[in-house]
């Protein structure tokens, strides 16, 4: 769940310097997090870009699962996931893909997390828009993958691994694993493609 709120604007690789951060600290756990300041909470993810703003939605997560559900993750996802989602995304910072990377990676349910990687494929590709909504986006995945966790997870890695190979702001289309999908026709079904 920190993991999902860290990654916010930033790279992995920052992310990896703020996890090691707080096990040099001790601080990847609730206990250690709920008993820290908001301040000091910030000087560990410093690396992890925009921590003070972080920090706060950090606390707000820490603060709801000790107040609502008792301090224990296991009572937070023993909620289905319609109303999983809809609790995540009312805490501040908690948006479609940070609610959904937590549904997926940490309460392992079969949610496909879309990002920016994600739209710029499928638009290149003519599967959605430009200015396509996340949700249409996520519903083009669910509508033609199995609900399978490992699935989505293997999905949402090739995805980012594509565009940091071939499908960057400037595109590489040579070489690239889906040059062989593309068509002039726009109406091609998305499931065909896959």
């Amino acid at each position: 769940m920190l993991g999902a709120i860290l990654t916010q604007n930033t790279a992995w690789t920052n992310v990896e310097k703020v996890i090691s951060n707080l096990r040099k600290n001790n601080a990847l756990n609730f206990q250690t997090l709920d008993q820290a300041s908001q301040e000091q909470i910030a000087e560990w993810i410093r690396p992890a870009g925009y921590f003070n703003q972080k920090a706060g939605y950090i606390r707000v997560m820490i603060e709801t699962i000790r107040e609502c559900f008792n301090s224990s993750l296991d009572q937070l996802f023993t909620l289905d996931t319609p109303a999983l989602r809809k609790e995540l995304l009312s805490w501040k910072g908690i948006g479609p893909e940070t609610a959904d990377s937590i549904l997926l990676y940490a309460a392992k349910r079969p949610v496909f997390v879309v990002d920016a990687y994600t739209k710029r494929v499928c638009s290149r590709h003519g599967w959605c828009g430009k200015k396509a909504s996340y949700d249409s986006v996520a519903k083009l995945f669910a509508d033609n993958l199995p609900q399978d966790i490992q699935l989505y997870n293997e999905y949402h890695a090739l995805i980012v691994r594509l565009c940091k190979e071939h499908c960057n702001t400037a595109p590489k289309c040579e070489g690239c694993p889906l040059e062989n999908k593309k068509t002039a026709d726009s109406s091609m079904k998305f499931k065909e493609s896959l």
